[in-house]
């Protein structure tokens, strides 16, 4: 297996006028865990789309494995799985029967594809409900049995499209475990989402993505740094006061704030001694500081830092 598993190159996607990719470049080393990280909308599903062959870039190339997608794609299809954020599965059919099918779309047949079957059911945890009828599977169970799918063919390098999204705790802490026991068993995994927590669990390499650009990549801690020695603080009002955000944007010690849906996220040098301050600001003005917590530097600093917004925006 090369050591570079993909190699984005000046990679464009345009839908019309709008620049869904515009221009970006990164690499993902085989065996790792590489997390692709941004708001909905940033071009994140775009840019896996065309890593897999499902889009044709306007612009650049992605080396696969080092195939071409763009003049080799059916290389590339058959050595990546993919597990696309909406789920792909034939609600009327079992587990056992939804692999099998799809086990014969990758061209396996007769024992060894029954083998194949049942060590994924395994994998993934679905055993003993091989035999239930899909459409009756809770979202996490389906989600589980999308990624079994994409392991059918043992893939070198799986494409997870944000595989958790709109369902249980329980299931999402199954479906990160998952994703860690593929990579140690040797899989390399390009993973997007736009939960900071589980980039930052997951990823040996983080790429965070905004309006189609790269804005910033590296590991976990090379990304912190960005921000410095500075605190996070979120904070609420108990009421909307325009006035008093204003005073705190040039308030000694703060480098930024920002507010959506009632919360109030400022980046500070030090809470200790900026506190004080926030509260003197809000003194008689007739508004209270109904919370303040105090979180170390993080991802969502990091965006907050580069883009001016929390990442949840």
């Amino acid at each position: 297996m090369p050591t570079t598993a993909i190699e984005v190159q000046n990679l464009h996607k345009s839908f019309g006028a709008v620049k869904a990719v515009d221009g970006i470049d990164f690499t993902v080393q085989a065996g790792e865990i590489f997390s692709l990280l941004g708001p909905n909308g940033a071009g994140k599903t775009t840019t896996i789309s065309m890593i897999s062959c499902l889009l044709r870039p306007n612009e650049g190339d992605v080396l696969v494995l080092g195939h071409s997608v763009c003049k080799d794609p059916q290389a590339v299809k058959a050595c990546l799985g993919m597990v696309p954020q909406e789920i792909a599965l034939y609600e009327d059919l079992s587990a056992q029967e939804n692999l099998t099918f799809w086990g014969k779309m990758y061209g396996l047949r007769g024992e060894p594809l029954r083998q194949r079957v049942n060590e994924v059911l395994e994998v993934i945890g679905l055993a003993d409900r091989q035999k239930g009828i899909v459409g009756k599977f809770s979202g996490g169970m389906k989600r589980r049995l999308n990624i079994g799918i994409a392991l059918l063919h043992k893939p070198q390098l799986i494409i997870m499209d944000e595989p958790t999204v709109g369902i249980d705790p329980q299931s999402r802490r199954s479906i990160l475990e998952s994703v860690l026991q593929l990579n140690r068993a040797g899989a390399t995994v390009l993973y997007t989402t736009h939960y900071m927590e589980e980039a930052q669990e997951l990823s040996d390499h983080i790429a965070i993505m905004d309006h189609g650009k790269l804005i910033a990549m590296g590991t976990h801690e090379e990304l912190v740094r960005i921000v410095g020695e500075t605190d996070r603080l979120e904070v609420t009002l108990s009421a909307e006061a325009p006035q008093v955000i204003e005073t705190w944007k040039v308030t000694p010690g703060v480098h930024q704030v920002t507010s959506a849906d009632g919360h109030i996220s400022l980046l500070v040098d030090d809470s200790n001694q900026v506190l004080p301050r926030l509260f003197e600001a809000v003194a008689n003005t007739g508004v209270r500081l109904t919370s303040v917590d105090i979180q170390t530097p993080n991802l969502e600093a990091v965006f907050l830092h580069l883009t001016g917004r929390a990442l949840r925006d």
